[in-house]
């Protein structure tokens, strides 16, 4: 029962205060296209921390300079960001969910008000200062295929191209089949073999133009008029268009999604911050200082051993009783043996291990915490733990009163035959076999009585 407890509260813990918060906060974000701007300062997530102040102290820079006046076109010059330093930092449309590590930007997009620069937004890439210009609904996707024909780079055949795709636009206008002339005509290697099919297109993955013509296309089957691009002149039919779905059919390819990014790491933080906040978490480091002068290299290694004493000073509580004890950190420790030995190769020193490791014990434990809180906070999980607790009592009663009794009582099981032996047998019953025979073979019935009497079903029908 408390295995099972613990694997419940477990999964029940994060899915309601983790996984279900951002599946919902996703599902109404990708309602929405959000058209934006930065400026981005690089920094690693692993920089030194005077590399890290560097960066934060010119992205404040830059903030103050916007403050002051200074055009944000102007400033996204300096951006470390060299796709949209040259055009003044636009980004353009995009839609949730980023790629991982850039859920603060993401954040940033549909939460601030239009027309409105950000505080210093930290990603995995870096710094960044964020503008909205616009929010959309969605255009979610649309299947395509086009006809492309390619303008030299150096622009002596653009008449030509022109005057070749509006050729293939009569050809269309008066009728003609879009897959045909596609591999008759398209200059696209890619997709004219297969009748100019390129599939689904989402936003902000094609030049604009051509995003623009796509989802301009308000009935399948339907075609642009020619327009042009850096690579040259296109005609795109649309094949089908997918909107976002209903939650109920979206929400299981989000939790796939979320768990895989470096959002649920953040809101599980957020969350156990939160029940620290909510429960008058207090911390006790004097305990932690005094077992951390004790300790040598030998820490880092597999020979550390914790003493079979365990110190009972407590190191942090929770709520009204809950406490944490030098000694629970300890046989953390004790388990937490592989990532103690990975820290310590890292040369970051005994200190800072034995911090590095209590933060995680921290977590564990205020989770600890929440989770014994669940039958109290939950009525449905209440539920769930007394319908498991009854189905065991029930199978256990199941068990001795009648599987355990009936394997183990053979007199019992004698006797009990007595009464039933000779009820429980079959009437007289027949194996037959049937042939159905059309209106044509009436007249060789006797024939095929007799053979059928004399020869096993197969060769009778494959006579």
């Amino acid at each position: 029962m408390e295995g099972y407890r613990r694997q419940l509260a477990d999964s029940y813990l994060m899915d309601r205060e983790v996984t279900d918060k951002l599946v919902r906060e996703a599902y109404e974000r990708k309602k929405q296209d959000a058209d934006i701007s930065h400026i981005m300062v690089t920094v690693s997530q692993g920089a030194p921390a005077s590399d890290t102040l560097a960066a934060y102290q010119r992205i404040l820079d830059y903030q103050k300079q916007l403050a002051a006046g200074k055009d944000f076109a102007e400033l996204a010059k300096e951006s470390d960001d060299g796709s949209t330093r040259e055009i003044g930092g636009r980004v353009g449309y995009l839609n949730a969910i980023l790629p991982n590590g850039l859920y603060a930007l993401e954040s940033a997009a549909y939460q601030l008000p239009i027309n409105q620069v950000s505080a210093p937004v930290r990603t995995l890439y870096g710094y960044h200062l964020v503008k909205v210009h616009d929010r959309r609904p969605a255009r979610g996707e649309v299947e395509v295929a086009h006809v492309l024909i390619r303008k030299e780079q150096d622009g002596s055949d653009a008449s030509q191209a022109q005057a070749s795709i509006q050729n293939v636009y009569l050809q269309l206008t008066n009728g003609g089949d879009f897959e045909a002339i596609a591999k008759q005509f398209s200059q696209d290697q890619n997709t004219a073999e297969k009748g100019g099919y390129i599939g689904f297109i989402s936003i902000n993955r094609y030049e604009k133009s051509f995003e623009d013509a796509a989802f301009a296309l308000e009935k399948d089957n339907d075609f642009s008029k020619p327009f042009e691009t850096r690579l040259g002149w296109h005609i795109v039919r649309r094949i089908s268009k997918r909107e976002i779905q209903p939650f109920e059919v979206e929400k299981a390819r989000l939790e796939q999604s979320i768990r895989q990014d470096g959002r649920f790491e953040i809101a599980k933080k957020a969350m156990v911050e939160r029940i620290k906040r909510d429960n008058k978490f207090t911390q006790t480091t004097g305990g932690l200082k005094n077992f951390q002068d004790t300790l040598s290299e030998v820490f880092l290694t597999f020979q550390w051993r914790a003493p079979e004493q365990k110190p009972q000073d407590v190191l942090f509580s929770l709520g009204s009783n809950y406490r944490a004890t030098l000694g629970d950190y300890m046989d953390y420790l004790q388990k937490a043996a592989r990532e103690r030995i990975q820290l310590g190769r890292t040369g970051i020193g005994v200190p800072a291990v034995v911090n590095e490791l209590y933060a995680g014990f921290v977590t564990e434990k205020v989770l600890e915490f929440e989770e014994q809180q669940l039958e109290q906070k939950y009525p449905d999980f209440r539920s769930l733990m007394r319908e498991y607790e009854e189905g065991i009592l029930l199978f256990e009663a199941t068990k001795m009163l009648v599987w355990d009794k009936a394997s183990q009582d053979t007199v019992g099981l004698n006797n009990f035959f007595k009464t039933v032996d000779g009820k429980y047998k079959w009437e007289e019953r027949a194996v037959v076999t049937q042939y159905s025979v059309s209106s044509s073979g009436i007249a060789k019935m006797e024939e095929i009585r007799a053979f059928a009497a004399t020869h096993p079903g197969a060769e009778v029908l494959a006579k």
